[in-house]
């Protein structure tokens, strides 16, 4: 299937629905791109597939490193299509399956990365509405990237939410927003927070079997703490995840940039600065580095030890100074390349001046 005499789809990514996405290849551009097409059967509504096609556009006016760029949008024997960056990698849904949930350091980095991507598209005036971790991809180089920017909103002001249509996860949703409330940036710093609590914990922060359920839960139920699923996430963590889920937008933090400071301060490791090319460090780095300190902490013991021995060594039997000329100098440890090679120049020292 060639697309606009243009886009050559190789194969099938992805399917949801509301759209189809394939990998395809921009014959002018000479690139990989991938492209949604939307369903059929809602391909029929006219108003929707004009909607469809100007969010899009607006959408290509983001440009961020941590946002799915969009290059081109347009119809196809009467099927709306949007052409994307694509991205190489997993969803966060994909990898929630495969892991079941994720250490906090790691929550905490991918949850800054959508931060500034949500704010990026809030400067820009446009709302998600659609957060949740089938919509964050994660590169494989750990680089995370927000799609889907703008379909969302097309189809909330169509009649297919006149007739009941939940568009959307709704575990993910707002309050305000499945309520049929305004939605603004703050909607999508709580569908975050529940992708946050998700990745934390194992689960959504409601579990329900109908939407009637899930209404009911979100204007009277309590979520279940942070820690109470997992004792091992920090206090601050989970206080920054709960205030995300906040009933009322006003009592959530103030925007996407606020709550990726906030998770920042909140983590126990680490940081580095807000970066979207910034991979998130590795567990066997951390390792690496925690390994190395202690070695350091080791040579300083050791030569406090032996400076306590040749120390007791000068004092005579009787309380005063033995008759002993001065010892020879105690020279520096030298200092390694590696922790490995540290080690054999530490044992080498140890030998010699611990007669």
């Amino acid at each position: 299937m060639i697309l606009a005499g243009r886009y050559r789809v190789e194969r099938r990514l992805g399917h949801g629905g509301m759209a189809t996405v394939y990998l395809a290849r921009d014959d002018e551009l000479r690139r990989p791109v991938a492209v949604k097409v939307l369903a059929e059967n809602l391909a029929g509504d006219g108003s929707f597939r004009e909607r469809f096609v100007r969010e899009a556009r607006l959408a290509a006016r983001l440009s961020h490193p941590n946002v799915v760029q969009v290059f081109d949008a347009g119809e196809s024997e009467g099927r709306p299509y949007i052409v994307m960056e694509y991205v190489p990698g997993e969803t966060l849904g994909a990898l929630l399956r495969e892991r079941g949930q994720l250490y906090p350091d790691e929550a905490v980095g991918l949850g800054r990365q959508a931060c500034a991507g949500l704010q990026h598209a809030h400067d820009a005036g446009l709302v998600h509405r659609d957060v949740k971790p089938q919509n964050l991809l994660l590169r494989e180089d750990g680089l995370l990237k927000v799609a889907d920017f703008g379909i969302a909103r097309a189809a909330e002001a169509t009649a297919l939410t006149q007739i009941g249509a939940v568009l959307g996860t709704a575990a993910y949703l707002s309050p305000e927003q499945a309520s049929g409330e305004e939605v603004t940036g703050a909607a999508d710093l709580y569908s975050l927070g529940a992708v946050l609590y998700e990745l934390l914990t194992g689960r959504p922060p409601y579990e329900f079997e109908t939407l009637t359920e899930l209404a009911a839960k979100q204007t009277q139920g309590a979520i279940v703490p942070v820690r109470d699923l997992e004792p091992a996430v920090p206090d601050a963590v989970e206080a920054v995840v709960m205030r995300c889920l906040a009933r009322d937008p006003r009592f959530r933090p103030p925007s996407a940039a606020a709550l990726a400071q906030e998770l920042g301060s909140a983590s126990t490791e680490p940081l580095p600065a807000l970066a979207a090319t910034v991979p998130l460090p590795s567990r066997t780095s951390q390792t690496v580095a925690f390994a190395g300190s202690w070695l350091w902490i080791l040579l300083a013991a050791a030569v406090a030890v032996v400076a306590a021995v040749l120390g007791l060594s000068r004092i005579g039997s009787g309380g005063g100074r033995a008759e002993t000329p001065e010892p020879a100098p105690i020279a520096r440890i030298p200092r390694g390349a590696s922790p490995a090679e540290q080690a054999r120049h530490l044992s080498a020292w140890l030998r010699r001046y611990s007669r």
